[in-house]
């Protein structure tokens, strides 16, 4: 568990609901279920549209990432390029077919069964390369989700707003049921600003950089199997991973 996404989060949400406190307002106030379902049903149906169902699938699993960090295997990985690396220099390529089933990930996997089968360092840069490439287009389009979600529910908040607003014109002689269109006007726009600019947002941003690092990471794997096919120096490999940041 990531406590310091539990904590911003908790942090984010006492902060209004203090606030709202010390100016005399209830915590009641805020519990509009007619607001909530615009908003949020609103929002879901928007980004399901604009996404697609295997785009927004993927999407709600990487939310997992925020709350449930990956294991950081950056080190790990290095440790294990080098050895590959010794064991290649000192007894060839294809001693290293001993470590393709012990391989940290499927990629890894991958370019070390390349390298095994002699297959030529630049033809394993381009597979490599366009493996890279896929995963990283499919994990942004997934994270857009979340980005989408920041830029749409503060309009359907605004569209709550018309609708209680419309409510409360349709109620002038009722001056019983106006509270309640007025409450989910401004509520419906506070769910909607909120859980972009405190949720959604903050969510697309930080699975973001999670892929830009998971990127560089796999970049870093591809470079120093290319390396190893070429049969390169432990010094300049270790200088190769050492260009990429831990």
């Amino acid at each position: 568990m990531d406590w310091g996404s539990v904590a911003g989060l908790a942090i984010a949400l006492a902060g209004i609901l203090v606030g709202l406190k010390l100016e005399g307002g209830h915590l009641d106030s805020l519990f509009q279920p007619a607001a909530m379902l615009i908003v949020v049903v609103g929002t879901i149906g928007a980004v399901l549209l604009q996404s697609g169902t295997r785009q927004f699938t993927d999407g709600m699993r990487m939310l997992r990432w925020v709350f449930l960090t990956p294991v950081d295997d950056y080190e790990a990985v290095r440790r294990d390029m080098a050895i590959w690396n010794g064991v290649a220099r000192r007894e060839g390529l294809l001693s290293l077919d001993r470590y393709i089933t012990k391989a940290r990930s499927p990629f890894m996997a991958k370019g070390l069964r390349l390298v095994v089968d002699g297959i030529d360092s630049q033809t394993v840069r381009d597979i490599l390369d366009r493996d890279i490439s896929a995963y990283e287009i499919r994990q942004r389009l997934a994270v857009k989700v979340w980005e989408a979600a920041g830029g749409y529910a503060p309009t359907i908040g605004i569209l709550g707003a018309v609708l209680g607003l419309i409510h409360v014109m349709e109620n002038l002689g009722d001056p019983a049921r106006l509270g309640s269109g007025i409450a989910v006007a401004f509520v419906a726009t506070i769910y909607g600003v909120g859980l972009a600019n405190l949720v959604f947002l903050p969510i697309g941003a930080r699975l973001k950089a999670m892929v830009a690092r998971e990127v560089l990471k796999l970049e870093m794997i591809a470079d120093v199997l290319v390396s190893i096919a070429n049969g390169e120096n432990n010094r300049l490999i270790e200088d190769r991973m050492a260009a990429y940041p831990r």
